[in-house]
């Protein structure tokens, strides 16, 4: 069970290793791209076609007809990576449980968007669990754990592209530890869980005024999407890839400097935020060096004015 491109590494490392998936269920299809013309597939749904496996893509989980299909598959263990929340008669439902991949060291950060929040929040190390479903959200008992550094200029997405590699082994690992049947669960000590709440463009604005460690922070955790933003002259501009540069000045926070078109800092409240890729509204991504070439910024500009 599952939909973005995260969890493709999973169901291939499954099919690869001999494992009989029986069935795959994802998001129904829905149109999109220019115009909301094109019917667009999950990355999911893409790979169950092309490995021959039959897939169910419910509007409802709880409705009674998909609940008789899922019961016709006869699966022994459900799998669940980057899918909806389900109801107990869905995950309750095979012989040897249903088990999810989370994107964090549970139970810290549980929620929709732990590897963002991660980032955010400048920790050094992150990491994916895998555990049995029940009632509370990400908070079933641990099967297995694997630990992950995270770098200190790399973005969310840096991280998700790893993890999504990674994950896929441990979900490998997880069913194998199951169907031997030789396994130890680790209950969750609530008292330490932390949550990551879904993201929106909303909460994405960029403050100036924070320490610059925090600023850069905020803008990796948000990229690739939503992607941290400010404003340049009216316009939106999201800035996408940063680096921390130290160093005292009397600059208004958002103050821009540039040195020969090469460079774009910004003042933070203790040093500089030196920006390495952005998107100016109808613009599309590019490095600070092409953007500087085709932009004049005039002198003394300031973000978020």
């Amino acid at each position: 069970m599952g939909t973005p491109e995260f969890a493709v590494p999973s169901l291939e490392k499954l099919v690869d290793h001999g494992y009989p998936v029986v069935g795959v269920i994802t998001a129904t299809d829905k149109m999109g791209g220019r115009g909301g013309k094109q019917l667009l597939e999950s990355p999911v749904k893409r790979a169950a076609v092309r490995l021959g496996i039959p897939v169910l893509q419910p509007k409802n989980l709880k409705a009674p007809d998909f609940q008789n299909d899922l019961k016709r598959l006869r699966a022994d263990l459900q799998i669940v990576v980057a899918f909806r929340m389900l109801p107990e008669a869905v995950w309750n439902m095979p012989p040897l449980g249903t088990f999810n991949l989370h994107g964090s060291l549970l139970p810290r950060y549980r929620g929709a968007a732990p590897i963002n929040w991660a980032v955010m929040n400048g920790d050094r190390e992150t990491g994916a669990t895998t555990f049995f479903i029940r009632h509370e959200i990400d908070a079933g008992d641990v099967l297995l754990q694997h630990r992950m550094p995270i770098g200190e200029n790399e973005t969310a997405g840096d991280v998700h592209d790893r993890m999504m590699v990674e994950g896929a082994d441990l979900v490998l690992e997880t069913v194998r530890l199951i169907e031997g049947g030789d396994y130890q669960l680790r209950k969750q000590d609530d008292t330490a869980a932390t949550p990551a709440p879904k993201l929106n463009r909303d909460m994405a604005r960029i403050d100036f005024n924070r320490p610059v460690p925090e600023v850069h922070n905020f803008v990796r955790g948000l990229s690739p999407w939503p992607a941290a933003w400010t404003t340049l002259e009216g316009q939106q501009l999201k800035i996408i890839r940063t680096r921390v540069e130290a160093g005292d000045h009397a600059l208004l926070p958002g103050t821009v400097t540039t040195y020969d078109k090469d460079s774009l800092r910004v003042a933070c409240q203790d040093g500089f935020l030196v920006v390495e890729s952005l998107q100016l509204a109808g613009r599309r991504r590019m490095e600070t060096q092409e953007f500087l070439r085709g932009t004049e910024l005039p002198a003394h500009t300031v973000l978020g004015q």
